[in-house]
């Protein structure tokens, strides 16, 4: 045996065994390992802020679409029907924002102004959406 470690030091000495140690992969490994979770640290706030701008922008886009049909057909109770167009009414909303990790949108059914869009966020009872604000609790 230690003629053979003999043999292998004079030939990787002599440059005629090219390759990587054990040990210095282990530390190519562990550095690449502590690079990512600086990473992985870093882009942690990420999330909450685009569950944020998400929640947002279906806020403005359903409102729009409650405006839209409250012009078209003054009068008319909003219902997610006629926003999703299964009905004459529209479609003014192609599908139903859907985000249930974060925030739900609903309508209370009881109003045909923008303040009929609901809002519930996580797993808490749902309020009346009156804007981007009402998004700052989204997680």
């Amino acid at each position: 045996m230690i003629s053979t470690y003999q043999r292998l030091k004079r030939q990787r000495d002599a440059g005629e065994i090219n390759g990587f140690t054990l040990i210095e992969l282990l530390i190519v490994i562990v550095v690449l390992g502590i690079l990512a979770a600086v990473v992985i640290f870093a882009l942690g706030g990420i999330t909450g802020k685009s569950a944020v701008a998400a929640c947002q922008a279906d806020g403005a886009t359903v409102s729009t679409a409650i405006a839209s049909l409250e012009a078209q057909y003054p009068g008319t109770v909003v219902t997610q029907a006629l926003l999703t167009g299964t009905t004459d009414g529209g479609p003014y909303v192609q599908s139903w924002p859907n985000n249930t990790s974060h925030y739900t949108f609903s309508l209370n059914g009881t109003g045909t102004t923008p303040s009929a869009l609901q809002l519930a966020v996580g797993t808490g009872s749902a309020a009346a959406y009156v804007g981007p604000s009402s998004c700052n609790s989204v997680t």
